[in-house]
């Protein structure tokens, strides 16, 4: 939990943040989240522990040194009629909250607002949002330079944007999966822009646009959210290719926002090519965290990138775990027999499909967390029931 520091002139928490930055450059051993000097390894983090309780298993996210619950809470279900489950999660050791402008509009992030107003409860749990849309900015730029110009010119580069794709095998059936209706078309604008970038980069890159978008984008989920900090926020919110994680802008509007107190530590989620998105990720540099679909079907393509992130002390939490073997949209209904019938080889019992996904994929060390939508009472003792289990996987 962070100290309040107590002097002439109360500081509210961002002010502490960003003092507790500060002080780190004289004594390192006492910034959470950093490398101790005080007769530690060089690649050790001091631990941040919030919430802990006996119950919970946790694990450390990465280099940020936060210890966060093996079972984090998804913000799908969450609004500002729909957020007492979280509350029990929080009574029951859970300490880690996502969320997204995305959600609901802004819906999820006031219902974590009815939780956070309260600085007892803020203490408890480390938050993230994310900067949802902010590929569109990118993509729209391209787009309009594209409309721009002769048919002839078009189709090469839809051709280029094609054999980009084909060449890094992201639609690659076993890799690439749908989780929600419409995604197939996701990358499209991102390919286009992609192919185009040697070319007209020149009239996009180091627009003011990128900036602006994160500042605007965080300063409304700080107003609904009723917080003054997040401990995380990630940029791209759905990252669908490697260069969206390259945007220089990106980086320098984290490094200002860091300094005003406003985010501690930067993030990236993605559901296509996660694989491709985690390691250009973890080679910028810049990146802390990334929160990448991984399940039991896509294991294969994700275990190496999973492994350098790890060594690179990059924090990954896997996200559309359960969605192998269940799913909320109709239109995706029902979902091939054979998943589940495969995971029930590998993970052997009683339990319930998604349980039996998000408990094989705890059984991995080198990720910190599952996010689980925790939808109800029901949801929230049965999912974090699975942390700190362990099971010997069987061959699928």
């Amino acid at each position: 939990m962070i100290e309040k520091i107590k002097d002439s002139n109360t500081m509210n928490r961002r002010q502490f943040i960003w003092k507790t930055s500060l002080s780190s450059i004289v004594l390192p051993s006492f910034m959470l989240g950093k490398r101790a000097v005080s007769g530690e390894s060089e690649n050790s983090f001091v631990p941040q522990w919030r919430n802990k309780q006996s119950d919970m298993a946790y694990r450390m996210l990465g280099r940020t040194g936060y210890m966060i619950s093996e079972v984090v809470c998804g913000g799908d279900p969450v609004s500002p009629e729909t957020y007492k489950q979280v509350e029990l999660a929080i009574e029951m050791g859970l300490n880690y909250l996502d969320t997204a402008p995305a959600y609901g509009r802004g819906n999820s992030e006031k219902g974590y607002g009815e939780i956070l107003k309260s600085s007892s409860k803020r203490e408890k749990v480390f938050v993230n949002t994310k900067i949802s849309g902010f590929t569109s900015i990118r993509n729209r730029m391209y787009r309009e330079i594209y409309d721009g110009l002769p048919s002839g010119k078009q189709e090469s580069i839809i051709k280029k944007a094609w054999q980009m794709r084909n060449e890094r095998g992201v639609d690659k059936p076993g890799y690439f999966y749908i989780y929600w209706p419409g995604q197939e078309r996701s990358m499209d604008p991102s390919y286009l822009s992609n192919a185009m970038m040697n070319d007209y980069g020149h009239k996009v890159d180091g627009s003011k646009e990128f900036k602006e978008f994160i500042y605007n984008s965080i300063e409304g989920s700080l107003q609904r959210t009723k917080t003054d900090y997040f401990d995380l926020a990630m940029c791209p919110h759905g990252a669908n290719c490697p260069e969206e994680v390259k945007i220089p802008e990106v980086y320098e509007a984290f490094d200002e926002l860091k300094r005003q107190g406003k985010v501690r530590y930067l993030g990236v989620s993605s559901h296509n090519d996660p694989a491709g998105v985690l390691n250009a990720a973890v080679d910028s540099g810049k990146y802390d965290v990334a929160m990448v679909a991984y399940n039991f079907l896509n294991d294969g393509f994700l275990d190496g990138a999973i492994r350098k992130a790890y060594d690179a002390k990059v924090g990954v939490i896997g996200m559309k775990v359960a969605m192998s073997v269940a799913t909320q949209h109709e239109q995706l209904k029902p979902l091939p027999a054979w998943r589940e019938e495969k995971l029930n080889k590998i993970v052997p019992g009683d339990l319930k499909a998604p349980l039996k996904a998000y408990l094989w994929a705890l059984q991995n060390p080198r990720i910190s967390a599952v996010i689980s939508n925790l939808w109800d009472d029901n949801y929230v003792k049965e999912n974090l029931s699975l942390a700190g289990k362990k099971v010997e996987l069987q061959r699928g």
